[in-house]
């Protein structure tokens, strides 16, 4: 019964993060872009997470670190770069 909850959950983020492709794609402004990009990959981190109690794997909790610390560095790359750009009003 967990595990179905589980897998319910990860399918419900992965979802919503080809959701988040559109704004990524269509968003009407560098803001929108990043904030859509940082959100795919907080859906990553979580549907890693989600994946590494379904299957029992703690290799997986490790692979989700990194991917946040990843994804967290790249928002601030890609923020500085829209910044400097001058993309920012």
């Amino acid at each position: 019964m967990i595990a179905g909850m589980l897998v319910g959950a990860t399918v419900a983020f992965l979802l919503f993060a080809i959701a988040l492709v559109y704004r990524a794609v269509v968003g009407p402004t560098m803001q929108d872009r990043v904030i859509a990009v940082n959100a795919i990959g907080t859906n990553t981190v979580v549907i890693l997470a989600l994946v590494a109690v379904i299957a029992g794997e703690q290799m997986y909790l490790d692979v989700a670190l990194v991917y946040a610390l990843l994804n967290f560095l790249l928002s601030i790359a890609i923020s500085k770069f829209a910044v400097e750009r001058g993309g920012v009003i």
